[in-house]
């Protein structure tokens, strides 16, 4: 805390912003709560005749955790303690710098300066995800493998501090009864973190995915030009697909980062919760997070139709529902970028028809295959240099021919119009791996581990 103690409950209640008690100081100076937040507790503490205390307020509204409230509650009596033995006079509120470090004390109250430095740690080091699991090690995932951080164990309650310090109310009280909560947290000049908040039975685990502060370009991520081609569309579907941690939302940001750059439209993204940001250059960028700005992925996608977008953005396909919405806004004459958690362009295809019930999937078989313009699915190689990982894809341009297929049920055909499709920008997830292999960019044996047929892979590499 500080050297010289706050100054404790003023006698007049109209005086308490400007020299609030004791425990309230605490929290403040240890960024568990704010200025505004302090001030509205005191007013409210106020309005109730002084009846409730300060810390009860704080927890019942959800701005601290009763485990944080002890421990204020124990700083507060070392401190009144100390501040006895030296009768020393209280400096006014004004003079206590917020932005001093905490000392560490035996029994710290954790803040969100704690937990910026795991996460600086985790950049510094290039990893793609930070774990947080109770009673166990802090774990880095790095180029697609969980890596231990030297330290030992962490404690439950540590977890669960660190977690909550960087929860917003709405999120705390979020997570408190669905009991897992979605959002994202910015270090500025660092980078973004998509976090995932539950409880599991051990306590209170997070993963923090590592976002940049800018969208990417596909150059930066080692993306072909004829992804560029799916950009210049004026209507229809195109979809990222692949498993999770494959970097779908970096391609779709990409995406999203040409078409603000280089054409004029109106861009609507719905994101849960939003990852990167995207600022209006050329293009009106409106950015929607589920939740915070709208209902569901569905209520946003109905409301968009009346707000003259001429692109649409579904972070992921989830239900059928929204996938129904998505087709219907791609057969009106909007371009719609979603992505999906599917392996390849026939699953997909299948995922997408497979959503209804069996009575509308010739109807819409039919809407897929006028509506869908590509797929483009991926996965991350290791690169034989050990510098990161390198995407390998699969290509689908769907032509008249592949509409055709799509139309008539025989969707297991497709594989061969993408093998023959080299002139359209086509290309297969093995036709990708065996280029990779061919620059030396991947190794033989790491390209084995993610194709689709080893045996004929294995036969057609050096």
């Amino acid at each position: 805390m500080t050297d010289s103690p706050p100054p404790p409950t003023p006698a007049d209640p109209h005086d308490a912003e400007h020299y609030p008690p004791l425990l309230g100081r605490i929290a403040l100076h240890n960024n568990l709560i704010s200025k505004d937040q302090l001030a509205w507790a005191l007013r409210e503490q106020s309005r109730e005749g002084g009846v409730r205390k300060l810390g009860d307020i704080l927890v019942s509204s959800g701005l601290i955790t009763s485990n944080q409230l002890q421990q204020l509650v124990q700083v507060q009596q070392q401190l009144l303690a100390e501040h006895e033995s030296a009768s020393e006079q209280p400096e006014p509120f004004e003079s206590v710098p917020e932005s001093e470090p905490a000392p560490a004390r035996e029994s710290p109250v954790f803040t969100g300066a704690a937990i910026d430095d795991f996460l600086r740690m985790a950049v510094e080091q290039r990893a793609s995800d930070l774990h947080f699991h109770s009673g166990s090690p802090l774990r880095l995932r790095i180029d697609g493998e969980f890596l231990t951080v030297p330290g030992g164990d962490l404690p439950p309650d540590e977890i669960r501090h660190l977690v909550e310090s960087v929860l917003e109310p709405e999120q705390h009280e979020r997570l408190h009864e669905s009991g897992q909560v979605d959002f994202c947290y910015q270090i500025e000049g660092l980078a973004r973190f998509r976090v995932n908040a539950y409880r599991q039975q051990n306590g209170i685990d997070s993963v923090f995915r590592i976002i940049g502060l800018e969208p990417p370009s596909l150059s930066d991520l080692e993306l072909p030009h004829e992804i560029a081609r799916f950009a210049n569309h004026h209507q229809g579907m195109v979809l990222i697909t692949g498993p999770g941690g494959c970097g779908k939302t970096s391609t779709l940001a990409a995406m999203i980062r040409l078409i603000n750059e280089e054409q004029r439209h109106h861009i609507i993204t719905i994101e849960d919760p939003i990852e990167y940001h995207h600022p209006s250059q050329r293009c009106i960028v409106n950015q929607r997070q589920v939740e915070r700005h709208t209902g569901s992925f569905a209520a946003a996608l109905r409301a968009s139709l009346r707000e003259d977008p001429d692109v649409i953005v579904i972070g992921e396909l989830r239900d059928l529902e929204t996938i129904s919405l998505a087709l219907t806004a791609a057969e009106t004459g909007h371009l719609v970028l979603a992505t999906l958690h599917t392996t390849n362009a026939i699953a997909t295809i299948n995922r997408l028809v497979g959503a209804f019930p069996p009575s509308q999937q010739s109807q819409v078989r039919t809407m897929v295959s006028e509506s869908l313009r590509g797929v483009v699915s991926q996965r991350l190689v290791k690169r034989l240099d050990g510098q990161g990982r390198v995407p390998a894809l699969e290509i689908l341009v769907v032509t008249s021919a592949v509409g055709n297929l799509i139309r008539q049920r025989k969707t297991f055909q497709v594989h061969s119009l993408i093998q023959t499709g080299a002139a359209e920008g086509m290309c297969l997830f093995d036709d990708s791996l065996r280029q990779l292999v061919a620059r030396k960019v991947v190794s033989s044996e790491e390209a084995l581990r993610y194709c689709e047929n080893p045996n004929s892979f294995a036969q057609s590499i050096p």
